[in-house]
């Protein structure tokens, strides 16, 4: 292996390791997929464009004050399309662009075509669909395949009031622009949060039955930049589901994978699906699959975990694909067995989500 030697971001990890988190002696392997010391393979890659955002939800961001990165330290789009090229290389065969919020990163359509080109099996995004309408058939055109939409309210002042900017209607067009696109099966996101929006559990189920979108229930993760979250405002998903089955009777749906983060359930008559993330209430951490690079280009191999390592630093400092490979190897090698969520020691991460990438 020839350049410089893969260098880590001094971020120290802030939460105890119980004995449980003890990694099994064994040898790291140089070849194969990318697997960590507990047997998981990792194909799916969330790569983060941006931290900004033109929404302030408020289980993610504060109204005022947030700072962002500078323009200098954000992977370019060559820097992003050898990164997923040397991700392929490895089996990563899923990619999803995030942010902050992706589309407000000037020229992704662009990037889009580059990473198609690269021939991943998947290639989706996650948005919350302010600027998805404009631009969703050149996105199609470009090779994207579909698109998960962030929608937490089907009230117009509700949802004013927990994303603090946009509007209802904007994003309900947008997502019917993706369909007519072929962006599909386009997926709505709602977190949840008690005495805010649970009161729309039933609604968002009539709307998966009479629309066909498969809408996604996620709990209430400690990613706030506020660092306000409580567990007592979080919604396990159990109660989703029984709340829901109670007027209309659900049955699982089989994930061929067994990586997926949602439970699947469609409605037992036939009309839609809905599915619950459960991150929180019920962990999926031994079937995850999933491997994260934030926008200035930091590996991380789990959304709650701390250890960080720098793929800008290699690539600006001539880095071989050889180097990149092996950081990405030793990234996920080095993966807890578990988030740690509910642990007595567990702290939230020092980066919030939308600093890191959904």
């Amino acid at each position: 292996m020839t350049g410089p030697l893969p260098v880590a971001v001094s971020v120290k990890p802030r939460r105890r390791r119980p004995d449980s988190d003890v990694m099994p002696a064994q040898a790291m392997p140089l070849e194969g997929p990318l697997i960590d010391r507990y047997g998981r393979v990792h194909d799916d890659l969330r790569i983060s464009v941006t931290d900004r955002c033109n929404l302030r939800c408020v289980y993610c961001m504060p109204e005022e004050g947030l700072s962002f990165l500078p323009r200098n330290e954000l992977l370019t789009f060559d820097e992003i399309t050898r990164l997923a090229q040397v991700a392929k290389s490895l089996g990563v065969s899923a990619l999803r662009l995030t942010g902050g919020e992706p589309l407000v990163r000037k020229g992704l359509p662009s990037l889009v075509g580059r990473l198609a080109a690269v021939g991943f099996e998947d290639l989706a995004m996650t948005t919350n669909g302010t600027e998805l309408a404009g631009v969703a058939r050149e996105l199609a055109a470009a090779g994207l395949r579909r698109v998960n939409v962030s929608c937490d309210s089907l009230r117009p002042e509700r949802f004013a009031a927990i994303r603090r900017r946009g509007k209802l209607d904007v994003v309900l067009n947008a997502m019917t622009a993706a369909e007519e696109a072929g962006l599909t099966p386009l997926k709505v996101n709602v977190v949840l949060l008690r005495g805010h929006n649970d009161d729309e559990i039933l609604d968002f189920a009539s709307f998966a039955r009479s629309t066909g979108r498969i809408v996604r229930f996620i709990e209430f993760m400690p990613l706030d930049a506020q660092g306000m979250w409580d567990r007592n405002r979080l919604v396990p998903g159990r109660q989703v589901f029984e709340r829901i089955s109670a007027v209309w009777p659900l049955e699982p749906v089989s994930d061929p994978s067994g990586t997926a983060p949602a439970e699947r359930f469609r409605f037992a008559d036939g009309i839609g699906e809905i599915g619950l993330i459960s991150s929180v209430s019920e962990p999926f951490c031994g079937t995850c699959n999933r491997l994260r690079l934030t926008a200035d280009g930091a590996l991380r191999n789990c959304l709650f975990s701390d250890d960080e390592d720098t793929v800008r630093d290699l690539l600006r400092n001539g880095g071989t694909d050889a180097d990149l490979s092996l950081l990405f190897r030793q990234a996920v090698w080095a993966k807890f067995p578990g988030h740690g969520i509910n642990e007595p020691g567990f702290l939230s991460p020092a980066r919030s989500m939308s600093m890191i990438g959904g």
